[in-house]
């Protein structure tokens, strides 16, 4: 497994944006990622999730 490179696109302090970069398309960050447990994303309507 190829770990996925990590491009650092600024920095204020300690907090960083960047650029997480994978075979499928960039990654920009930070990111909100939901997490689904048993299939469901609460509190979230179907097009923010997509």
């Amino acid at each position: 497994m190829m770990p996925f490179p990590f491009d650092i696109t600024a920095t204020e302090g300690r907090a960083r944006t960047g650029v997480l970069r994978t075979p499928r398309g960039d990654i920009r960050t930070p990111a909100f990622m939901p997490v689904g447990t048993a299939a469901t994303v609460k509190a979230m309507t179907v097009d923010q999730v997509a």
